[in-house]
């Protein structure tokens, strides 16, 4: 049995491990028992961790394993790898072809269901907005104004046919109305183009099995994006957000976001970023929504096995969140 006890942080058997029992556990019983294999297995640890710690993320390696055809599925049906003894049998004999997908991929999840989680913040913005993800992945979280919306299973808003369902709790301020979007970009290090399918079936390989109503937003907002699709720009948020910055219209609050994107950032770097958005705000209207896990953006106390995300606002925050949006409690 792999020793992972006591290395958080520092040892890949550890982050199996903790994704399984923290992130998968009564969200994804096939993940959660792949995860676990993978902590107690030393040979496939040892593969692991031939490459750069942060290509060993139990993300990077599930979604590697269905993108190569190891967990076929149709329309989010869950394919033959059920087993960890059939897992271990595909990453050891195709551990060339997962190397270099880990490599060469990211753990870009794209899910639209965020902008629930955005949108009253959004919509509460007086005028026109200009949006400007970071971290992008293929701009699916671009949209918020082309989608509709449904809260605690009440009245639509919106009428686009990806309606996405959003729990609530605590004094969240439901939004009316849409929010006026004049400009929309993205930047990320690797963006995905929505028009190509290859990324499209890495995006959809990337979703947890178990979770089939998933795929169906996928889909969706990968048509309504396909439309009209924003440009993301290829760059590196610590340099490059400003020259993005710059296209926006002036006369248009820019609205800076971003979600799970800042945790793949070091603790020296995340201040430098923060720097680069209040440098902004300093010469023109500038919201800046950040949609992290606890301690990324804003420390706070949360419950036991628990991993929302924080919903902030210029770094309060306001709301904890379903890292994939499908849920809301607002503070205070």
């Amino acid at each position: 049995m792999v020793d992972w006890a006591g290395h958080a942080g520092q040892s890949t058997a550890y982050r199996y491990h903790s994704m399984a029992e923290r992130q998968l556990h009564g969200i994804s019983p096939t993940y959660e028992r792949l995860c676990l294999g993978v902590a107690d297995d030393p040979s496939v640890i040892a593969l692991l961790d031939t490459l750069p710690p942060p290509k060993r993320q139990p993300n990077l390696l599930l979604a590697a394993v269905r993108f190569l055809g190891g967990d076929d599925h149709e329309d989010g049906v869950v394919g033959p790898i059920e087993s960890y003894s059939e897992f271990r049998s595909f990453v050891l004999s195709r551990w060339d072809e997962l190397s270099a997908t880990m490599l060469a991929r990211r753990t870009q999840t794209n899910e639209a269901r965020r902008c629930a989680v955005l949108l009253p913040v959004l919509a509460a913005i007086p005028g026109p907005v200009a949006l400007l993800e970071v971290g992008a992945s293929a701009g699916l979280c671009l949209y918020p104004d082309r989608y509709a919306y449904r809260y605690d299973g009440g009245a639509v808003l919106g009428t686009s046919d990806l309606v996405l369902e959003c729990r609530t709790s605590g004094a969240v301020p439901l939004p009316s109305w849409l929010p006026e979007v004049v400009w929309r970009a993205g930047l990320d290090l690797n963006p995905l183009d929505v028009r190509d399918d290859e990324n499209v079936q890495w995006l959809r390989s990337l979703i947890w099995p178990e979770r089939d109503d998933r795929f169906a937003v996928l889909d969706a907002a990968v048509a309504i994006a396909r439309a009209n699709p924003a440009p993301i720009v290829r760059g590196d948020l610590l340099t490059d957000l400003a020259f993005v910055a710059s296209d926006a219209p002036e006369d248009a609050t820019l609205v800076i976001y971003h979600s799970a994107v800042l945790a793949y950032l070091s603790d020296e770097q995340r201040p430098v970023f923060v720097d680069a958005v209040r440098s902004i705000a300093a010469s023109r209207p500038t919201v800046w929504l950040s949609n992290e896990g606890p301690g990324v953006v804003v420390d706070m106390p949360v419950p036991a096995g628990s991993v929302p995300f924080v919903l902030a606002r210029d770094g309060a925050a306001l709301a904890t969140a379903g890292p994939h949006g499908d849920w809301i409690n607002w503070l205070g």
